[in-house]
């Protein structure tokens, strides 16, 4: 139950600290592994304390404190509970602190959470305690509300921005100048520590810290602040992160990734270098000022990066001596000088005699000996007393040796580092980074604004046809269910997806098929040199619910059945897949996993990057609709487009489409189209 600050303040001065972040897993597979990669990260790393996010409106509220209780109460980890205010009732933010409380935990970072849109969530018929608290509005509010109800019970942590903050999709008129009366007054009313936004450019962070260190305001001049770091974890996840955060990738370093953006281990590789040199950096930056140097990493829920960052850049404090071994009770401390196969050893013995630790499993020589009991041994070579035979071992789950599974090496590690290239959606959901990179659920990553800007007003269903089409054109930059540009090879298919979006069924993902192009081709190439790539074609869309039962007929078709599987399901829950209507077998089956994208490299084991299955297809799903109701309620309750929205929401199914035909890169358009 200690508070970061005191934690930080019993520290040298000129010592090192650092704390991870992990978000709550969208499975209940990945939260599962999730507990194990915490266990195995607790004792190789040993952090000063982890963070635990908090969904934008209390969105994963129940996961956010299921999983803050494994990090506080089952691993002893020093736990600081994320806590958003905006579109949220006093009443759940009550629950989450009273919660906290009984959980153990004194430290919440205190955030605003999405734009507030009170107007468009509040139910008229709820119960007034469940209405959104208006009066909570910025970071501050909250701030000051633990404060008056909570007094000092909670250590209190609030974001700063080294960029400056930014609302919109682009940066304008985001700046640290115009952010810093805002810092100051949250500081001011209660904050205990800073912690930033993630950021690549030190020559921004440089400038940050000495502004704030020299504020007038002296708000600043001893509160820890503690800079934000993210792992490179792949290209594509780092290129949206920033797109997001509105942090700045400095050309050199941005350089050093396009150079090898095809490859996601190098990628990765690559990134270690980078966020060490960033350490090393933000070190010399903070050595201005006597008192400990903290690093708090995003780690998106993965822990091979970050170990070797950790290492590299010397952050993992020393262990004390035995400090990973179980006190047990000392049943070795009198045993007799041994000898082993003829020989003193007592050298080999002395290493234990005076420890009342068990390291690990009982050792045993090349020769195995007969354990005798009640009298003692009376030919060493071939007898051992039990007492000698209970002498420990050399360490086999040392905290070098999981430092060592952390970071991927040998068949533990492999099997512990197994889901390190995430591919968001599209990964295995037994991952606990499965999803999106924030965790937060649905949200249109726009502003009110922004979105009417983009999308207008709809009022038939033609009008959401034509926002699709122009998306696919590239006339928009965005749609409720992508921020991302278009890839080259999204462009093989273009035709096909207008003809499909045109007569308005919606696309939200697509590929096509590749048969063995080189891992250096241009347009599809990804992994190693060397290798071959392939892919399933494969088609993600909405449909209305009569068009649906048209083509589940088609689908149903005993001459497609062995060549296509599919996924479907509506907002109401409703859900059909070719594995319970019979399949490429005809009869039911286990739900199956797809390998939609594949590589072959030499000297590897087949890579699959990209795998489309019912557990994360479902919890996909619920998401898109999701966005569908978060789109409708932009143009407020009872308009026009809202009534659109949420009736066209009702009356949709989502399919998704997988051809297993590889080598017919047409079979699935003609499928559909034809």
């Amino acid at each position: 139950m200690e508070k970061i600050t005191d934690k930080i303040a019993a520290l040298p001065a000129d010592s090192n600290y650092f704390s991870l972040e992990f978000f709550p897993p969208k499975t209940a597979m990945g939260f599962s592994n999730l507990r194990d990669r915490l266990d195995r990260m607790a004792r190789a790393l040993r952090p000063l304390f982890v963070n635990v996010t908090w969904g934008a409106g209390g969105s994963t509220a129940t996961k956010s404190l299921e999983l803050a209780e494994i990090c506080q109460r089952e691993l002893n980890l020093t736990t600081c509970l994320h806590l958003t205010c905006t579109n949220m009732s006093r009443k759940l933010i009550d629950r989450a602190l009273e919660d906290a409380k009984a959980l153990g935990i004194r430290n919440i970072l205190a955030l605003r959470g999405d734009p507030p849109r009170a107007a468009e969530y509040q139910d008229p018929n709820e119960d007034p305690e469940d209405a959104i608290d208006e009066d909570f509005i910025w970071a501050i509010d909250l701030v000051r509300y633990i404060k008056k109800t909570h007094g000092d019970y909670f250590c209190i942590g609030v974001a700063a921005y080294p960029e400056g903050h930014a609302d919109e999709s682009h940066p304008l008129g985001q700046s640290l100048e115009h952010d810093l009366p805002y810092l100051v007054d949250k500081t001011l009313a209660g904050a205990d520590f800073l912690m930033t936004q993630l950021f690549f450019d030190t020559e921004a962070y440089d400038k940050f810290e000495r502004t704030l260190r020299d504020h007038p305001s002296g708000a600043f001049k001893t509160i820890p602040i503690i800079p934000g770091l993210m792992p490179i974890q792949s290209y594509g996840m780092i290129k949206r992160t920033t797109k997001l955060s509105h942090a700045q990738i400095p050309d050199a370093v941005m350089g050093r990734l396009d150079a090898v953006r095809k490859d996601d281990e190098k990628v990765k590789n690559v990134g270690v270098d980078i966020l060490s040199e960033i350490v090393e950096r933000v070190k010399e930056i903070k050595s201005r000022t006597s008192s400990p140097r903290g690093f708090h990493f995003y780690t998106l829920n993965l822990e091979k990066a970050v170990s070797f960052i950790l290492e590299r850049t010397h952050l993992i404090p020393p262990g004390t001596p035995d400090g990973d071994e179980a006190i047990v009770d000392d049943v070795t401390a009198n045993i007799p000088r041994l000898q082993v196969n003829g020989s003193a050893s007592q050298e080999h013995l002395s290493q234990h005699t005076d420890k009342s630790r068990r390291q690990s499993n009982v050792g045993s020589d090349h020769r195995n000996r007969v354990i005798v009991s009640g009298r003692s041994a009376s030919h060493p070579e071939y007898e051992a007393t039990q007492a000698e035979a209970s002498l420990p071992a050399e360490p086999i789950n040392t905290r070098a040796n999981t430092l060592a599974i952390s970071e991927g090496e040998g068949v533990l590690g492999r099997e512990a580092t197994w889901d390190d290239f995430p591919n968001g959606r599209w990964g295995d959901a037994r991952s606990p980074a499965y999803g999106e990179i924030d965790g937060y659920g649905p949200s249109l990553h726009v502003t009110r604004a922004q979105a009417i800007s983009l999308w207008g007003h709809p009022t038939k269903a033609e009008d959401i046809s034509a926002i699709f089409v122009r998306h696919l054109k590239g006339e928009l930059k965005a749609i409720p269910w992508s921020e991302e540009e278009f890839n080259e090879e999204t462009g093989t298919i273009t035709d096909e997806l207008l003809r499909l979006n045109s007569k308005g069924w919606w696309t939200v993902a697509s590929q096509p098929a590749v048969n063995g192009l080189p891992s250096s081709d241009p347009t599809f190439g990804w992994g190693p040199q060397q290798g071959f790539v392939f892919q399933k074609a494969f088609v993600e869309f909405f449909l209305p619910s009569a068009e649906w039962k048209v083509l589940l007929e088609k689908l149903q078709n005993s001459e497609v059945q062995n060549t296509v599987c599919f996924y479907a399901a509506n907002a109401a829950g409703d859900f059909v897949s070719s594995d319970m209507t019979g399949g490429l077998s005809g009869e039911a089956k286990q739900p199956s996993t797809n390998a939609v994208t594949w590589g072959v490299f030499p000297g590897k084991e087949i890579l699959t990057p990209t795998i489309i299955e019912e557990v994360s297809f479902r919890a996909w799903s619920e998401e898109a609709f999701g966005i569908f109701h978060e789109w409708a309620q932009v143009y407020g309750k009872g308009s026009e487009s809202e009534k659109l929205l949420e009736q066209v929401r009702a009356d949709t199914w989502l399919v998704n489409i997988i051809h297993h035909d590889y080598v017919d890169k047409d079979g699935l358009w003609s499928l559909l189209l034809n």
